[in-house]
C-alpha cells in the first residue's frame, strides 16, 4: 500500500518524498510541488510531469511568504484543472500546513481547526507544528 493520500478526490495528492513516485505511476499527476527547502526529485520523475519548487523551512521563523507562495500555486494549479501531488520529506508538517490551506483556498473548510481536521481525516500521518499553524491563523483568522 502506497504511503500517499487522496486530499481532493481525483485533484490532490499528498505524502512524503518516498511515496512521489508510486503515486506518479497509479495517478494522473500532471504537476509536483516540492515543499522540502533543499530537494532534487528521485531517479525515474517523468519527464512529463511539471515539478514546482516552493521550500518551506522547518523550525524558522519568517516562512509566511513561503508558506503562503506555495498554497497558492497549489490552488492555481488546481484550478486551472491540473492533478497535484505535493508533498516535503515525511508528509506530516510542512505537507499538512499547506494541505489545510489548500482546503481553506478551495472553500472545502471555514476555519485553521476544521480544514486541519478534514487533512488529517485524509493523512492520519499530519502532525502540524504550533508554528505553522500560527502562520495559517495569520492567514485565515477564525471569523
Amino acid at each position: 500500500m502506497a504511503n500517499y493520500h487522496e486530499l481532493i478526490q481525483g485533484k490532490v495528492y499528498i505524502g512524503g518524498e518516498k511515496a512521489l513516485l508510486d503515486a506518479l505511476q497509479e495517478q494522473a499527476i500532471s504537476d509536483v510541488f516540492d515543499l522540502r527547502d533543499t530537494g532534487t526529485e528521485a531517479a525515474g520523475f517523468p519527464a512529463k510531469v511539471t515539478r514546482h519548487h516552493f521550500p518551506i523551512v522547518e523550525d524558522e521563523s519568517g516562512q509566511e511568504g513561503s508558506v503562503q507562495a506555495a498554497i497558492q500555486a497549489v490552488t492555481a494549479a488546481v484550478n486551472s484543472g491540473k492533478t497535484v501531488y505535493f508533498h516535503c520529506a515525511g508528509g506530516r508538517n510542512r505537507t499538512g500546513t499547506v494541505a489545510t490551506g489548500v482546503l481553506l483556498e478551495l472553500g472545502l473548510a471555514t476555519t485553521v481547526e476544521e480544514a486541519e481536521a478534514l487533512a488529517k481525516e485524509k493523512r492520519p500521518d499530519i502532525n502540524i507544528k504550533q508554528e505553522m499553524r500560527d502562520v495559517l491563523k495569520g492567514f485565515y483568522p477564525s471569523k
